[in-house]
């Protein structure tokens, strides 16, 4: 009888020693990658539900009005940006970064800290911050229970970084400069030994769409088309180069020889597109 409870015992004892029980983490950890002008812009943070609480307020458990909060749940919100970016009127350098806020009624500070490797913000310091800035809430129709980060509002040069928990919309707006990089990279190509008419391509579209140098873009769209005369595109796109200098005249024959070009190649998106460039002259 005392061998059989000694063995249960041990038995009991080993389960004990080797089960474990794996529950959802309350808080879970989300890690987002969003593509922003040349770089990416990387965000880790823990997602805390509202579960029938005060979200934001005098008081509340969650996020009290006036109080910096590590904008999530566990350790800080860390943002990373791969290239410069330039929030709030002041450039921030390539690196790690904790994301803190100040929410208000009317208004939210907007903290960016060089610890982004503290927990909560229980060693949040203000001498660390390098950015401070302040953005109105905004209220909105729907109802998120659990907090989200997301980066919308994306253009070549800008974005937001968006804050939503329960009905309340924080925008954080941050800028790049993509323009100065990317003409240093056309000059020194179109210097180069045998350019392309592909390489005249893409400084005819850099210029024209994200430069506004409708001249340069014109010259070297004419210097891709001598390489590729068949390219019902850089015929369109001439055909926009004219128009924004004026040459209206220009303009229509280019976008003619694009729509024929078009015809030729079977599609019928180019042909629409020059045939809506004739009508808007």
């Amino acid at each position: 009888m005392m061998k059989k409870i000694l063995f249960v015992l041990m038995t009991v004892l080993g389960l004990s020693a080797t089960a474990q029980v794996k529950m959802p983490a309350a808080s879970p950890t989300q890690t987002l990658i969003q593509d922003f002008g040349l770089g990416k812009i990387e965000i880790t943070y823990s997602r805390p539900g509202i579960k029938g609480r005060t979200v934001f307020g005098n008081g509340s458990l969650l996020a009290p009005y006036g109080i910096v909060w590590r904008t999530g749940a566990n350790g800080a919100t860390k943002v990373t940006f791969s290239d410069a970016v330039t929030i709030g009127g002041k450039t921030l350098a390539a690196g790690d970064y904790a994301l803190f806020t100040i929410p208000g009624e009317k208004e939210w500070t907007i903290i960016f800290n060089t610890n982004s490797k503290s927990w909560g913000s229980f060693d949040y310091k203000e001498a660390e911050d390098v950015v401070r800035l302040k953005v109105a809430p905004e209220m909105t129709s729907n109802f998120t229970e659990t907090f989200l980060i997301s980066v919308g509002n994306i253009t070549p040069e800008s974005a937001t970084i968006n804050l939503k928990w329960g009905k309340v919309l924080v925008n954080i707006p941050i800028q790049t400069d993509i323009k100065t990089t990317i003409r240093k990279q056309i000059e020194a190509s179109i210097a180069g030994a045998n350019v392309t008419s592909n390489t005249y391509s893409a400084a005819a579209n850099f210029y024209y769409d994200l430069d506004k140098d409708y001249a340069k873009a014109l010259a070297n769209v004419n210097k891709a088309i001598e390489g590729n005369a068949k390219a019902y595109w850089l015929f369109l796109l001439k055909a926009k180069a004219q128009k924004e200098l004026g040459d209206k005249k220009g303009a229509k024959e280019s976008a003619t020889v694009c729509i024929k070009l078009a015809e030729e190649g079977k599609n019928a998106d180019y042909v629409r597109s020059g045939n809506e460039l004739i009508s808007s002259l």
